[in-house]
């Protein structure tokens, strides 16, 4: 667990049309991670980027790219996801049927598998795989579109998760995503996140510096 939690700004919420440049302005700003959202209609109702997206963010930053696979079919994808640059990749318990199988297809490319739980998901599906799981992406709002409202009752699932990683040996980081904002990182940082996206509320933010700060102090001061 890492003493501060790292910050992912999440390019959801980014302007599409100067991505570059807000991108280079949350890497200047000390974010940790670009967080990338794929969703393909199917499994959310909504559609995003692609591997051409992936690949031209990569270009423009040395930040670890941690891409969220929201799709029905997320193994077909794969091999492009990790040609395209991606330093994680993360599927959705609900979207794989064969989970085990596809957390190995993306680590025989060299890239960090992570698994993502919508917020009706038990704690309980992460059972088999949780020691073998690099990063566990926990969805603090119903996944498809930013800007919605962080729902409480996940910070349980929270605590729980981080009770499971604490007890084993698993490698695994602790990432929460939906709703994230300065009123509410501090009790997530509590319940034992490692890792915050946060879409609107940085790219929203009138300093992208000031609120990444923020949010780490809101972890620092838990802490003390």
């Amino acid at each position: 667990m890492p003493s501060t939690p790292l910050i992912a700004p999440s390019i959801l919420s980014a302007d599409f049309g100067r991505l570059a440049e807000a991108v280079s302005q949350v890497e200047a700003a000390g974010a940790d991670w670009i967080h990338i959202d794929v969703m393909d209609g199917h499994f959310v109702p909504n559609l995003t980027v692609g591997p051409p997206i992936v690949e031209a963010v990569r270009k423009i930053t040395r930040l670890p790219l941690d891409v969220h696979l929201m799709m029905t079919n997320p193994d077909t994808f794969i091999g492009e996801f990790a040609d395209a640059g991606a330093d994680y990749l993360t599927v959705h318990v609900e979207a794989c049927s064969h989970l085990h199988r596809t957390l190995q297809s993306i680590k025989e490319r060299s890239v960090k598998a992570g698994v993502t739980l919508n917020p009706a998901t038990s704690v309980s599906t992460l059972e088999e795989v949780i020691h073998e799981v690099d990063l566990i992406l926990v969805m603090s709002v119903s996944p498809g579109f930013g800007g919605q409202t962080f729902i409480p009752s996940c910070l349980e699932k929270i605590s729980r998760i981080r009770h499971s990683l604490n007890a084993g040996t698993s490698p695994g980081l602790l990432e929460v995503d939906g709703g994230v904002n300065l009123q509410n990182a501090g009790s997530i940082i509590k319940a034992g996140a490692d890792v915050l996206v946060s879409g609107s509320a940085i790219f929203g933010s009138e300093n992208f510096s000031t609120t990444i700060q923020q949010m780490r102090a809101a972890g620092q001061t838990i802490n003390v």
